[in-house]
């Protein structure tokens, strides 16, 4: 089993790479809410949207592209959210997905950013059961962040380049 930067155990069975799409969720009977999906893996995704989950629940996550995802809450805090998808995305579909969103705009950058310094403060100021949570959300936010800036401040490959 992988370890994380403090050398405990990892609980994913994948790697989530950061991500910026607009998603919809639906809890139950309820409208749909906008969500934001900050990262994923093919087992699952964290999302930030204003709608109160209880972890545990079933809800229905709507992504462009994808058909519509059911999802276990595994977990949430203030306005995150961890999912875990009823049924892991094959590789093809994910790999297309992250394809189509190879490089983070500058936009989504700095929303990482921000996710960051929000979720630091919030760590800060949460009860025990939170703060790993929100520690773990706040670094790697921070860590997406610096590298998805040094990939947009990389020169173009090829021809173009030269030019």
């Amino acid at each position: 089993m992988a370890q994380d930067n403090e050398g405990r155990a990892e609980r994913r069975r994948a790697n989530r790479t950061a991500l910026h799409l607009t998603a919809t969720i639906r809890n139950g009977t309820r409208s749909r809410v906008q969500a934001r999906v900050i990262d994923i893996s093919t087992h699952g995704c964290r999302i930030e949207c204003p709608s109160i989950v209880t972890d545990d629940s079933w809800i229905g996550l709507s992504i462009a592209g994808l058909e519509t995802q059911y999802c276990r809450v595994a977990w949430h805090c203030e306005e995150f959210v961890g999912l875990e998808f009823g049924a892991p995305l094959s590789e093809a579909v994910f790999e297309r997905l992250l394809q189509d969103h190879k490089q983070l705009p500058e936009t989504a950058i700095n929303d990482l950013r921000n996710i960051a310094s929000r979720t630091n403060w919030l760590a800060r100021q949460a009860g025990n059961a939170d703060i790993a949570i929100l520690g773990d959300l706040s670094r790697k936010c921070a860590v997406d962040a610096v590298v998805g800036g040094l990939r947009l401040k990389q020169p173009t490959k090829g021809p173009a380049a030269n030019k």
